[in-house]
């Protein structure tokens, strides 16, 4: 186990408030180099309190997710493409689920535009951004409301999901790994998902890349279960093989791709 030193537990303590530290910032904050960040973050890393990200690093997952308003900050950009790329895939006059995540977030407010929208969520924020839209109709399902982050879960959550079947749905996930696995933390909100899956007839994925590199303890599903899978970083080859054999069809957003979309072979 390592020994961590002063510096090593004040990076521990700003990524656990933050959710990701970078490498400039951390350097500027402490006054060293850039490759000492580097090597602490290296370390930190080999002991797996923290996860190598681009320019820096991310806490890792293990059995609980980092706060709300920390998962908010984490690729903000990226989450936003993201939203828009899987809001333009969604025609007016149809109806979908949206369920719990900053990434489904993103697609709601992206979808603002839309006309003739049927929305049932399990998220109170999405009902939030939603709602005040004159040509949107909105349905909150039942159950107790997460104080955390504003979902909804639990049976009764569970129990008006089935009631419908819808011609879409928005999914977020906490982490994909390499077999293709669909992971969360919360095993009342991964089977409102598995309802929100079961009963929609187009399943939307939505993740950006960092998903990639977490864990969380408990499965949703697959990457089979989804018919399009929307990110903002290639994926790694296993998973894109996954969805080339899975007939899954991947859309990378990106701000030069004019919503550009790879179909899978």
């Amino acid at each position: 186990m390592l020994d961590l030193t002063p510096r090593q537990l004040q990076i521990l303590a700003l990524a656990r408030k933050s959710g990701n530290v970078g490498v400039d910032a951390l350097s500027a904050h402490f006054e060293v180099t850039p490759q000492t960040i580097r090597k602490d973050l290296n370390e930190l890393c080999d002991a797996r309190h923290l996860t190598r990200i681009h320019g820096g690093a991310m806490l890792s997952s293990g059995v609980e997710n980092v706060a709300y308003e920390s998962r908010r900050s984490l690729a903000s950009s990226e989450k936003q493409l993201i939203g828009r790329r899987a809001a333009a895939l969604i025609p007016n006059n149809t109806s979908l689920f949206i369920n719990i995540g900053t990434t489904t977030e993103e697609v709601a407010r992206a979808l603002v535009r839309h006309e003739g929208l049927l929305v049932v969520t399990n998220n109170i924020h999405v009902a939030a951004i939603l709602s005040p839209v004159p040509k949107i109709e909105v349905i909150v399902v039942g159950g107790a409301v997460r104080k955390t982050d504003g979902g909804i879960v639990g049976e009764a959550a569970v129990d008006t999901i089935r009631q419908f079947k819808l011609d879409h749905a928005v999914m977020g996930v906490s982490a994909i790994d390499e077999h293709g696995a669909l992971l969360d933390y919360d095993y009342r909100e991964v089977r409102a998902a598995q309802a929100i899956i079961e009963n929609s007839r187009n399943v939307i994925l939505v993740a950006d890349a960092i998903k990639f590199a977490r864990s969380a303890p408990v499965r949703i599903g697959h990457l089979s279960d989804v018919n399009v899978f929307v990110t903002d970083q290639p994926p790694p080859e296993a998973v894109a093989e996954l969805c080339r054999s899975k007939g899954v069809k991947l859309e990378i957003a990106g701000p030069t791709e004019a919503g550009q979309g790879e179909e899978a072979a």
